[in-house]
């Protein structure tokens, strides 16, 4: 289950996003405007975004950090980015042997394009 960490505790990114409506079409509650600053706080990042998007763009919707680390930055800092990515509840990730994959947090995709869509 993907996670995003709070200063009130950790909470459920995918609920989170699916009980606010489309932007525009009502005004988001002072919790829901908390949980979603912190994921796109976590997205605003070109480095972070680029990671996130090569992730996701993957056949099978997961990506070693071995496919992924080519950014422009040294792998520590790739590391780094990573772990805001996790911790905003974006990503989701598996250890294997030495290696750790990382797959976008179920239902985060479809959570942000219904945030984000015309309100109808």
């Amino acid at each position: 289950m993907s996670k995003l960490a709070s200063g009130s505790g950790v909470l459920d990114v995918t609920t989170s996003l699916e009980c606010c409506p489309p932007l525009g079409r009502e005004e988001l509650s002072a919790a829901d405007a908390v949980k979603i600053a912190a994921m796109f706080k976590a997205l605003s990042d070109p480095i972070r975004l680029r990671l996130f998007s090569r992730i996701a763009a993957q056949p099978g919707g997961e990506a070693c950090v071995c496919d992924i680390q080519d950014v422009g930055v040294s792998q520590p800092t790739v590391s780094h980015h990573l772990r805001k990515l996790r911790e905003a509840g974006l990503l989701v990730s598996e250890r294997r042997a030495s290696w750790v994959y990382y797959r976008v947090a179920p239902g985060v995709l479809a959570g942000m394009a219904g945030l984000l869509s015309a309100a109808t």
